[in-house]
Order: C-alpha cells, then structure tokens, then sequence
C-alpha cells in the first residue's frame, strides 16, 4: 500500500468521523442542517475513496463516480450552509443540480474524454460551492456575531481556494500528499468550527432561557407582592374594623373577658397584616420598617436586634422591599436555626449601590453554608434587581448574609 493511499485512508477516516459528529448532533438536536452536512461529509468520503481506486487503476468508471459524488459533496454543502444561515428549505428544483452534475461528469470522462477538463471542471465548481459556503458564513456572522460562523467562513474560504490547487499548480499526480496533509488540517478546522458553533447556540439558548426565566421570575415575586397587599388591606379595612367594632361593644356591655379575645384575635390579624405588608415601608421609609420588623421579632423571639440605618435615607420602592424582605427572612433564619442571643442589621447607601448586612452571634450553620429555600429566595429577589448576596461568617460569630444592590446616581 503506497503512502497516497495511506494518506487518502486516513483522510476518509477523519471525514467520516465529522460526518459522524453531526449524526450524533442531529439525533440530539433535530435540526435539518446537521443530517445534510452528515449526508455531505460522507458523499465527501465516498469521493475519497474512488479517486484513490482510479489512481490505483486508472479506469475512467471510478473517475466517474468521483466527479460526481465532488460535485453532490459540494452541493450538500452549499445547501446545509444556507439551511443553517437562511433557513433555506427544500424545493422540488433543486432536485436537478445533481442530475446535472451527474450529466456533466459523463459528459467530461466519457464524451470530451480529458483528464485535465473533467479534473478543472470540478474543482471549479466544487470551489464555487465552497466559497459560496464561506460567503453564506460570513454573511452569517455579520448578522449574528458568532466564533464557530467565523472560523467556518475562514475555513471553507481556505479550502475553496485549496481546490483550484491540483488542477491549476500543479501536474497529474503530483503533490498529493501536500494536498492530503493540507485538507486533513482544514478538516479538523471545520470540526472545530462546528462544535463552537453548537456550543455557541447552547450558550446564547441558555442565556434566553436565563432571562426569560428571571423575568418570569420578577413577575411572580410582583404579583406575590401585590396579593399580600391586597391580603393586608383587606385584614386591615375588613376583618380589623368588623373585630374593633365588636370590642367595643363589648366593652360597653361590661363583657370584659370576651373583649379581651376580641382584642387578642385583632392584634394577631394586624400581626399578620404587617407580615404580609409593611404599613410602615409604605409611610414611614426603610429604616423605620425595619426598626418595627426589629422591635416585633425581638418581643416574639426575645433576640434584641439593633438596627443602624439612616433615616433620612430615601430608597427606591422596589429596592426597599427586597431588602426588607431579605431582612424578614434573614431574622427568620436566626430564629430557626441560629441559636443566637443578638442579631444586628446595617442598612448603608453610597452613591453607587446599596448594602444590607444581617449578623447573629450564633454557632453559624451546621451544614457548611448549604443553600436552602429561604437562602434562594433572597438570592431570586436581589438578582431581580441586579443584585448580590452573599452568605459568610459573621464577625459576631455566627452568619452574616450581605445583600447589595446597585444604584442609579439619581435613585
């Protein structure tokens, strides 16, 4: 076996394996382009495979079948370039390209019966097509920056240059092995065009999914929000005047032990209220919400919290409630699972971003930081509104949660 059928072996191996790959990527993504370029890349390797019987017996039906399988490669080329780029789609026509192809390889091996015309023929159009596939690359990448449409434009401009190579520089037979060792190369650069293309779509789909799942998301948590306002004004207006309204008339009528109920049932309704929506973010800022959410968990909890905020701070509404609630379920955590006997919270603004740190002095977590629901939730909230958190040990002794949030100069 001669070094050129060495070579040309190998070559067919490699082109089988990349028809291979796009096999196995059609059969995991169903996309149309990725079956034709697998039925390229064989009809490729099938050209291979007779141009290296002709050479070794120089009978023209092999020089045949490899004319035309080169022309059929370079057409499904051509077309799952133009699926991939322009969505072009199968039509009823296109069925003739290759019975011209076929036709006008017969006509060059058999009729005209010259080598050297059947041999520039398809090499012409085999690199027409291939430059044409470049072409619909580039365009490709200009409309939608891409690394694997480039590196795939780049390396279909090389090889469709490359194929004016034999018939053009160089005479029957000789530098083959230059021309193996230079389609080998381009070869494993169109594969690893093609998997920085597919990898490059999963990225920017799994970045479209990501916002839409975050916008998704937002609205949830604003719809959430606006049914615990709605809960809270109806507790508030309905069920908290009706109760008021019975305490005093049974305070009037002397019934004191009922009243008492009445006036228990009215401070866990308004306890609930304030759970689902501070009146106090609304009225009287930040800093004072969270002085009063303070105040209640340290007389339900007996951990004393101190808060250091300013109040003349000014925050954005939407801003304010997530840290409020960061703040809501941070307490929450301390109470659950911290052991604490003192929590402080620090609410500071710069003119760039906003800082909320929620401190105990407990044992800290006996899982080693694992994120849970609550953890998740706090990180859903600030990611909504382009923040950050972070869960670290605290100075005190136990957890730190540290939420931040950017800022607009004018916020």
């Amino acid at each position: 076996m001669s070094d050129t059928t060495v070579a040309l072996l190998f070559q067919t191996l490699a082109t089988l394996a990349l028809a291979a790959v796009h096999f196995g990527l059609y059969r995991q993504r169903r996309q149309g382009f990725h079956i034709t370029w697998a039925a390229a890349w064989l009809t490729y390797a099938l050209r291979l495979t007779f141009i290296g019987e002709f050479m070794a017996g120089r009978q023209l039906g092999w020089l045949f079948a490899h004319q035309v399988v080169t022309l059929w490669s370079g057409l499904l080329l051509l077309f799952a370039a133009g699926q991939y780029a322009l969505a072009a789609r199968w039509r009823p026509w296109f069925a003739a390209a290759p019975v011209v192809a076929a036709g006008w390889a017969w006509f060059s091996v058999f009729v005209v019966h010259d080598m050297a015309v059947a041999g520039l023929s398809s090499a012409i159009v085999l690199s027409a097509v291939t430059l044409g596939t470049a072409f619909v690359f580039m365009r490709r990448d200009r409309q939608s920056p891409s690394v694997g449409a480039r590196v795939l434009a780049w390396a279909f401009l090389a090889w469709g240059l490359h194929h004016l190579d034999y018939p053009l520089l160089r005479s029957q037979g000789s530098g083959v092995m230059i021309g193996v060792f230079i389609d080998m190369i381009l070869i494993a650069v169109v594969a690893v065009g093609t998997l920085a293309l597919v990898l490059g779509e999963a990225r920017v789909a799994l970045e479209r999914r990501s916002a839409q799942l975050e916008e998704l998301s937002a609205q949830l948590l604003r719809a959430q929000e606006e049914e615990r306002r709605r809960i809270a004004r109806d507790l508030h207006d309905e069920a908290g005047q009706t109760l008021t309204a019975l305490k005093i008339e049974l305070d009037l009528e002397g019934r004191s032990e009922a009243s008492a109920r009445v006036a228990e049932v009215l401070r866990q309704i308004r306890d609930v209220s304030e759970l689902l929506r501070p009146r106090a973010l609304d009225d009287l800022g930040l800093a004072s919400a969270l002085r009063t959410m303070s105040g209640d968990f340290a007389s339900r909890t007996q951990i004393p919290v101190e808060v250091r905020a300013d109040d003349a701070t000014r925050w954005p509404s939407e801003i304010a409630l997530v840290f409020y609630r960061v703040a809501q379920e941070a307490l929450t955590n301390v109470a659950r699972h911290a052991n604490a006997k003192h929590a402080w919270i620090v609410l500071e603004r710069t003119p760039d971003q906003g800082r909320l740190c929620i401190d105990d002095d407990g044992g800290g977590p006996k899982d080693g930081f694992t994120p849970h629901l609550g953890l998740l939730g706090m990180r859903e909230r600030l990611s909504g509104a382009g923040g950050t958190l972070a869960m670290v040990r605290s100075p005190h002794g136990g957890v730190r949660i540290e939420a931040m949030v950017p800022l607009g100069g004018d916020a």
